[in-house]
């Protein structure tokens, strides 16, 4: 059967634990912080359509890449951790100057990847695909990409609730918090590589 409701409810929940768009909205403001509404449209939909075309493409092709150039799902967590704690570390360091992401990109990296889709949400996926289908995993992904568009798309009303010194708290503590979820990213895949011998 091309569609399975039941499949399709059971693919949506471990697809946003693993994108947590609630988790990752904070970070979303910390990144899109003193830009205009119009720009942060812009980051969000780079962003979602990053994730969606990086996951298609995972799905495609991953397993393929990954095999015939050698790289395994904790080296894509370990690289994807320390892209990430040299963002949060810059930030922490020196706070006055430019990111070292800017504007354009932000929406693409590190929003897209490996936050919104990283390695936990390609995992699942294709843990989705084994056991549920094409399908029901694609939709799935798209019904949680469409909610982590919504949650962002909302970020406007928890910045003017915030201020502009909230925010800028906010900010601090969310690359403290990026800092730690990167060193998590690469701790579990070192761990992985070591459980799996390499």
């Amino acid at each position: 059967m091309l569609w399975d409701l039941k499949a399709t409810l059971l693919a949506i929940i471990p697809i946003f634990i693993a994108m947590d768009a609630i988790g990752v909205l904070p970070i979303f403001i910390s990144f899109t912080e003193g830009m205009k509404r119009g720009e942060r449209r812009r980051v969000v939909q780079h962003s979602i359509l990053t994730g969606f075309l990086v996951s298609l493409g995972f799905l495609a092709v991953g397993k393929l890449i990954f095999t015939i150039i050698g790289v395994t799902i904790p080296d894509f967590k370990v690289a994807g951790g320390i892209i990430l704690l040299v963002i949060a570390v810059h930030d922490l360091l020196f706070p006055e100057r430019k990111r070292v992401i800017d504007g354009e990109t932000v929406g693409i990296v590190p929003l897209g990847v490996p936050l919104i889709v990283g390695p936990a949400v390609l995992t699942t996926i294709l843990i989705s695909v084994d056991a549920y289908g094409y399908v029901p995993t694609i939709f799935s992904l798209i019904v949680n990409l469409l909610v982590a568009w919504w949650v962002f798309a909302r970020a406007d009303l928890l910045l003017r609730l915030l201020g502009e010194g909230g925010a800028k708290g906010l900010a601090k503590v969310v690359s403290l918090l990026l800092a730690a979820i990167a060193v998590m990213m690469i701790r579990r895949g070192i761990i992985d590589i070591i459980q799996g011998g390499g």
